[in-house]
């Protein structure tokens, strides 16, 4: 049984602002997403990611004769609260980054490569003692970042991960990971290991198996008050 550390009244507060701003961010999308969907109705399609997303809000504005009337009161309803959501997102990760900047634990874990400071800041506020951990494999179990077993007929098979536990803190690692993998694409002797992982499996799995790389390294930054020092130092 893993038991739960105590929090000060400030780490929940902080963790407090991490989920408000994932519920803000997942209401964004879905806002989105109808935009998407109703525009494409009158087959009006545009591509995927900010730039796709930034054409579809100027469209709205501009498209007067594309849409009937009643359309068009409801895409500007979407987007003025598109535009709304963004304003209290970005006030959100303005006081998180506040926070990180005087929390001395969440400065040391963003040295990680595929850390920020909103990782940081939402790892230092959810595990305020890192010692309920025997070691970093133990973390990253908890972060449901650790392979399932499968043994049958005397053969051990690792599976997917268990995906148990924390699933934001996971959903930040991850994606964390796969902007070093990016990274790591166009300049591959930054992270040999993982240049040599993605020379053999799916970028999918090389970023689960780099969030999971990325949690020990925190839990080891955490229990024992040290800093990242890359593997070239």
């Amino acid at each position: 049984m893993r038991f739960v550390a105590v929090k000060s009244e400030e780490q929940q507060a902080a963790l407090m602002l991490h989920k408000t701003r994932d519920l803000l961010v997942r209401q964004r999308t879905m806002l989105i997403n109808a935009l998407r969907a109703h525009l494409g109705e009158y087959g009006i399609v545009k591509a995927q990611g900010p730039a796709g997303v930034n054409s579809l809000l100027a469209l709205v504005q501009e498209a007067q004769d594309a849409v009937p009337v009643h359309a068009q009161s409801a895409l500007r309803s979407i987007v003025a609260q598109f535009h709304a959501l963004g304003r209290e997102i970005g006030h959100l990760e303005k006081q998180i980054l506040d926070w990180h900047r005087r929390d001395e634990v969440s400065q040391r874990l963003a040295t990680v490569p595929g850390i920020g400071p909103i990782t940081a800041s939402a790892i230092a506020a959810t595990v305020p003692d890192a010692s309920i951990f025997r070691s970093g494999r133990q973390f990253a179990a908890w972060l449901g970042l650790t392979p399932r077993p499968h043994s049958s007929g005397g053969k051990e098979r690792l599976g997917g991960i268990t995906k148990q536990g924390d699933g934001y803190l996971r959903r930040l690692l991850v994606v964390g990971a796969t902007a070093v993998m990016r990274m790591t694409r166009k300049d591959r002797s930054k992270q040999p290991w993982l240049a040599r992982l993605l020379a053999t499996k799916p970028a999918k799995i090389a970023s689960v198996a780099l969030a999971n790389k990325t949690a020990r390294i925190a839990w080891v930054i955490m229990s024992r008050g040290e800093v990242y020092r890359s593997a070239a130092a």
